[in-house]
């Protein structure tokens, strides 16, 4: 078995004296395809953060790529953590080449006195082609759909050849073509990055690929199921972390869920 990429162990997080997480514990290995489920306040971009080497736990441990945070230099530590994500706040109108490239440099914008070597320009082409984005690596930013930003993002993130991918709600305001264009990029990288572990936020079950392989779901920063995906995301589980009464299906490798028809079977 391989070594984690990722190690929570027991971590909780306070905010203004309110615990926002609360004493879960993660462990992702490489080639792992996660996802992290739960409702609007639940703790999913707090406990995406101690992933990204962005937050700091109150207490417990995270271990990042073998580094412990607090122990580790974090600037070299994110640069083999790759992370997506919709809200991007890049203003400039670069080109889909060019943002790619900001992958290597880990900047929003191109930095100054920075050019790229025709390798890294070449390595920019080749990662646009594998999201789907050939022959558009001159378009600019502003004039770029939502779905093609988030592809161009996914470029961005594997660049820099990370070990473990973060997907904050990649397929925030995609319609339905746009979002099964991204879910059909991201099942792609089980066959061009298969060692890459990643994470996915969501809280719809649409969202999720179909090459997901794990699962975590919390509810008020508690971890209320996690395991292999099939085994994690059933009916009961998703109930109890939604609160609500949802009945879950799984056809073809793809999740979908749906109010209970039966109100009456939700747990007196």
């Amino acid at each position: 078995m391989t070594d984690p990429v990722l190690e929570l162990t027991d971590v909780t997080f306070r905010r203004d004296g309110k615990k926002i997480i609360d004493g879960i514990s993660l462990t992702v290995r490489a080639a792992e395809r996660w996802a992290l489920l739960g409702p609007n306040g639940a703790g999913k971009s707090t406990l995406l953060g101690f992933c990204g080497a962005v937050i700091f736990p109150t207490s417990g441990s995270v271990r990042v790529l073998g580094a412990e945070l607090g122990r580790v230099e974090l600037q070299r530590l994110r640069r083999g953590i790759g992370q997506v994500n919709p809200r991007h706040p890049l203003r400039s109108p670069l080109t889909i080449r060019e943002v790619v490239l900001t992958g290597l440099t880990a900047t929003i914008d191109t930095p100054m006195r920075w050019t790229p070597t025709p390798d890294q320009l070449d390595r920019a082409d080749a990662m646009i082609d594998t999201v789907g984005l050939t022959g558009k690596a001159k378009e600019v930013w502003p004039t770029l759909s939502q779905g093609e930003r988030g592809r161009a993002l996914i470029a961005r993130a594997l660049i820099a050849e990370p070990r473990l991918l973060l997907f904050d709600e990649p397929s925030t305001g995609l319609d339905v073509a746009a979002r099964e264009q991204l879910l059909d990029t991201l099942d792609t990288l089980d066959r061009t990055h298969p060692d890459v572990a990643s994470i996915l936020v969501t809280h719809h079950l649409e969202e999720l690929p179909s090459t997901t392989t794990h699962a975590l779901l919390i509810a008020e920063g508690h971890t209320v199921a996690t395991g292999p995906a099939p085994d994690t995301i059933t009916t009961e589980n998703v109930t109890a972390t939604f609160a609500h009464p949802v009945e879950v299906r799984h056809d073809d490798g793809r999740w979908t869920a749906r109010a209970a028809r039966k109100l009456s079977a939700w747990p007196e």
